[in-house]
């Protein structure tokens, strides 16, 4: 027996964010988006459209940076509470960081404080707010703009926290592959194999179905079709299309199932060598692909639906790809000193994400090893 359930209003298509008047219908709304610092003219640009068709928001918050953290949503929930009227609906503008922001504002009515002692505590989850959302993405990776939680760090304890609520699944996602065209090609890079981890991460799970599946791979083969073309051509609309087509259809897929091991392990990397994110959980995609062969017979059909009947010869075609793009998949690229990598390995396993993880650790040792 399995379910397959997902809640959010799917806008997808050139042209989508042209529609924002009509989901918003005239509710008072909050602006979460990035600065000219973080994000460049660009923002600026799209917020004044943004403000043509649904007139100004009640409340502009920008001071959004890459990986959300504790000191930053602080401040972020001081300026939502600082707005002239209620606030309505929370309109997110931006990548997965401006999203998952916009999911602890819509969790914390302006008090930061009750989202940091639910998610220190896991208590008083009951008191938080369920502000709507409405999420349009500008990178195509993140898949929040279709999942019910968010990353939230906590850089000076060196810890990671996921928010997960029910209420927080966005009401409407605006899916405009062409908000995501005029992005460099390191972003382009990292974020696309961020929706290849989330694909590949929804197979390989304990809580994988025959939807979340089908999802995926179509997901997993998109990208790894897409991403290295659209690497050499980054105005490429159609490619763009391709890969933010590929980034919802995974976050649809792991939205189901979470993620599994790469992201476990990719949470030491961000917090201690500053790896971006979708770096972080992808150079161990193939080590992971090796270890988890012949665990189980549904996930390797579904891989091999998507690198083909020899498995083997798939890891070493995704380790090439990344290498492509200029991803390392050894370790010690990215700052783990060799000593220190089985225990990392040990540490992702029983954290909450490894626990998704179907392979087993010998067979991961033995990947390790390879």
């Amino acid at each position: 027996m399995w379910r397959y359930r997902n809640p959010v209003d799917v806008k997808f298509g050139a042209g989508a964010f042209e529609g924002i008047a009509d989901v918003l219908a005239g509710r008072t709304y909050c602006l979460v988006t990035y600065d000219d610092a973080n994000g460049g003219s660009v923002f600026a640009d799209m917020t004044r459209r943004l403000a043509r068709q649904a007139g100004e928001p009640a409340a502009l918050v920008r001071n959004i940076g890459p990986n959300p953290d504790f000191r930053g949503l602080t401040q972020s929930c001081r300026l939502y509470a600082e707005a002239a009227r209620p606030i309505e609906v929370i309109v997110a503008l931006g990548g997965g960081s401006v999203i998952d922001a916009a999911k602890v504002l819509a969790a914390a009515s302006g008090d930061f404080a009750r989202v940091r002692s639910y998610l220190e505590t896991g208590k008083g989850g009951e008191a938080l707010g369920a502000t709507p959302i409405v999420a349009i993405p500008t990178t195509s990776g993140t898949g929040s703009e279709v999942t019910s939680w968010a990353t939230v760090w906590d850089t000076d304890a060196k810890k990671k926290y996921s928010l997960s609520r029910p209420s927080l699944y966005p009401e409407v996602a605006l899916v405009d592959p062409l908000l995501t065209v005029g992005l460099p090609r390191g972003i382009t890079v990292s974020t696309g194999l961020d929706a290849l981890s989330h694909a590949l991460e929804s197979i390989w799970n304990v809580n994988a179905n025959p939807v979340s599946t089908a999802l995926a791979e179509r997901a997993a083969r998109e990208v790894l079709e897409a991403l290295p073309a659209l690497a050499d051509n980054l105005r490429d609309a159609g490619l763009r299309l391709r890969l933010s087509r590929a980034s919802l259809f995974a976050g649809l897929a792991f939205s189901n199932t979470k993620t599994s091991l790469a992201h476990s392990l990719s949470y030491h990397l961000t917090l201690h060598h500053g790896v971006p994110h979708g770096i972080a959980c992808s150079f161990s995609l193939p080590m992971v692909l090796r270890a988890v062969v012949g665990c189980d017979p549904a996930c390797d059909a579904a891989l091999r639906n998507i690198f083909g009947p020899d498995l083997e010869a798939g890891a070493a075609h995704l380790e090439a790809t990344l290498e492509k793009l200029g991803v390392s998949t050894r370790a010690t690229d990215h700052g783990i000193a060799a000593r220190d990598w089985t225990a990392l390995v040990d540490h992702a396993l029983s954290g909450e994400r490894g626990r998704n993880f179907i392979g087993r650790r010998e067979a991961l040792l033995a990947a390790m090893a390879a």
